[in-house]
């Protein structure tokens, strides 16, 4: 699951990143309020951990335009601003959740899940269907209750479209969903990591199919 970081502490965000890696999630980092309004415009997050101080305006700015533009994306706000009216006002700009700095990763992490658990979001720890299940903690596959090996971008492939089993997912979310903001993507980039995780799951026995949706995406379900 990819998060979108935005903090201009250098050293900060990278220690929310590492820590968020660690129980299992993916991040882009971005340090100004411009940089998060483009990054949101181009990729598809299952959530933002938001800072307010950022260099070039207010992050309570960013969120507002979020909600004003009826934008759904979870927002955990990540800030110096303490103060009973700060949170306040953070939590009514439409923040889903406010923590204050300093702040323990665990605490950050089990708030992050929280919103995530929350009805229309995607979180969920072991993902099944038919005979295959993927941890998304240890990112391992299990066939028949076989653990079987595959690689980490084919294992993002595999939980997003698990995430939204029976339902398209467009190409350009399984895209986000691998590379984020890595830049330059190839054309057929996803093209081979699906077909390569295809390739895995009918080798070892998984009752399950990948759909290509001409022009549109994905859909996975259980195997007729």
């Amino acid at each position: 699951m990819r998060l979108l970081i935005v903090e201009d502490n250098a050293q900060l965000s990278r220690l929310v990143a590492a820590g968020l890696s660690a129980a299992g999630y993916e991040s882009d980092i971005v340090s100004s309020a411009a940089e998060a309004r483009e990054a949101v415009g181009s990729v598809s997050y299952a959530a933002m951990i938001l800072d307010l101080g950022l260099p070039d305006g207010d992050g309570l700015s960013v969120l507002r335009e979020l909600r004003r533009q009826m934008e759904p994306l979870p927002v955990l706000v990540l800030t110096a601003r303490g103060g009973l009216q700060d949170r306040v006002n953070g939590l009514r700009s439409g923040a889903d959740d406010y923590l204050a700095k300093p702040f323990a990763m665990e605490e950050l992490v089990a708030r992050l899940e929280a919103i995530l658990r929350r009805p229309g979001q995607l979180l969920g720890r072991s993902l099944r269907l038919a005979n295959l299940v993927y941890d998304t903690e240890s990112r391992q596959i299990f066939i028949d209750d076989q653990p079987r090996i595959i690689s980490a971008r084919e294992a993002s492939v595999l939980e997003i479209l698990l995430r939204r089993q029976g339902r398209v997912v467009p190409k350009k979310n399984v895209e986000d969903h691998i590379f984020g903001l890595e830049g330059e993507v190839a054309s057929n980039a996803v093209e081979v990591y699906v077909s390569r995780l295809r390739k895995q799951l009918t080798e070892h026995g998984a009752k399950v199919v990948i759909h290509t949706i001409r022009g549109v995406g994905y859909l996975m379900a259980e195997e007729k």
